[in-house]
């Protein structure tokens, strides 16, 4: 019965536009089991153009991290590597920094045969260095999710700089659905360019099949350019809004008139990009490095923008995208306005009845900001 309830849906409901997916079209999904839960979703689990995944009961500290495989479910590699398994089903439990978790997700995916799904950390897991991938069973790939895929998912969790409380619920993680190709090439994306001002820069780089965004190491009228994770900090809770001061877990970094800025080796650090981002409403954003061959540093761990980021109309006009750094094995200097990533754009199916901004979104305006977790300076 749920069968043929999902490929109506997938012929009808949704119609055939290729692109990514609505907060509407996925709102459908879940009312046709396409996605499925054991809980009532959360009111505001259902962003723009994805879904927040939340943390299921079970969790297992693993030895090690592993590659996923086609041919291997993950309960499988479970039995080799897990050292405990571990319940959320309490007020909290502790990832501790240096360690590796699996966790199962309360979402389960019965996907339509041309329905394909991808995933990134939530923009608050980005900021607090919380390493997320999410794992299909039998998918060799982390991350992503091929059309008609049925089955669980699962998370893998590594805090890198502070330890964090988590529960079942918990939301770590997104998912965004696509149908087709969505991606715009690169007539498109000069196109709306031209209308729309993605980036608000006088001569936009729009190379390698994306938008270029780099980085501002000025003072913002602050004094400092960006912020550096200490060490050896409390816990987080990361259910926890506006719970922590900013100086307890954060040290400024003073704006030098050299507008350089060289990254300590496994040191995390927050910026922003010089560039004011624009997403309009009926598109989607991802941001990707600017060169996955640059293997020096990596920038930006959270990479959906939703519909409407930096949309004037829906409050968030001159929005800067806030860049999560962290540095290799070596030091590696950092110049004002260097490139660190690109915006990659992809059509919608249709635009989503709310934008961001418009359904209580933490980053919307934002300039130079940490998670939502610490109070403004």
């Amino acid at each position: 019965m749920e069968t043929v309830a999902v490929h109506r849906l997938s012929q009808t409901a949704q119609g055939s536009a290729q692109g990514i997916l609505p907060a509407r079209a996925i709102r459908e999904l879940a009312e046709k089991k396409a996605i499925a839960a054991a809980r009532d979703y959360d009111t505001d689990q259902i962003q723009p153009a994805s879904l927040d995944l939340r943390l299921g009961a079970r969790a297992w500290r693993i030895r090690a991290s592993f590659l996923p495989s086609a041919k291997t479910p993950v309960v499988d590699r479970l039995e080799d590597l897990a050292l405990h398994p571990i319940s959320l089903n309490g007020e909290g439990t502790v990832l501790e920094t240096g360690c590796v978790y699996i966790v199962e997700v309360e979402e389960r995916l019965a996907l339509p045969a041309d329905i394909a799904a991808a995933t990134n950390p939530k923009s608050s897991t980005g900021r607090l260095d919380i390493f997320t991938r999410v794992i299909g069973d039998r998918v060799s790939a982390f991350d992503t999710l091929p059309a008609g895929y049925q089955g669980k998912l699962y998370l893998e969790i590594a805090p890198r700089t502070f330890p964090i409380l988590v529960r079942r619920g918990s939301r770590l993680s997104q998912i965004r659905f696509r149908r087709g190709e969505a991606k715009l090439d690169a007539k498109e994306l000069a196109a709306l360019q031209a209308r729309e001002t993605l980036v608000n820069s006088p001569e936009p780089d729009l190379r390698g099949g994306g938008v270029a965004v780099s980085v501002d190491l000025s003072d913002f009228g602050k004094g400092y350019a960006g912020f550096r994770a200490k060490r050896h900090t409390g816990l987080i809770d990361v259910d926890k809004r506006a719970g922590y001061d900013v100086m307890d877990f954060w040290e400024p970094i003073a704006a030098h008139p050299s507008k350089q800025l060289i990254l300590d080796p496994d040191a995390f650090y927050i910026l922003a990009s010089k560039e004011a981002v624009h997403v309009p409403p009926d598109h989607a954003a991802e941001m990707v490095p600017f060169d996955p061959l640059v293997g020096e540093f990596r920038v930006h761990y959270a990479g959906f923008f939703d519909p409407g980021f930096g949309h004037a109309a829906a409050g968030g006009h001159g929005a800067r995208a806030v860049l999560e750094v962290r540095s290799r094995e070596v030091p590696f200097i950092l110049e004002d306005g260097q490139i660190v990533g690109r915006l990659i754009y992809e059509r919608l199916t249709e635009r989503p009845d709310k934008l961001y901004g418009e359904v209580g979104s933490n980053y919307q305006a934002q300039g130079l900001k940490l998670s939502k977790h610490f109070r403004p300076l």
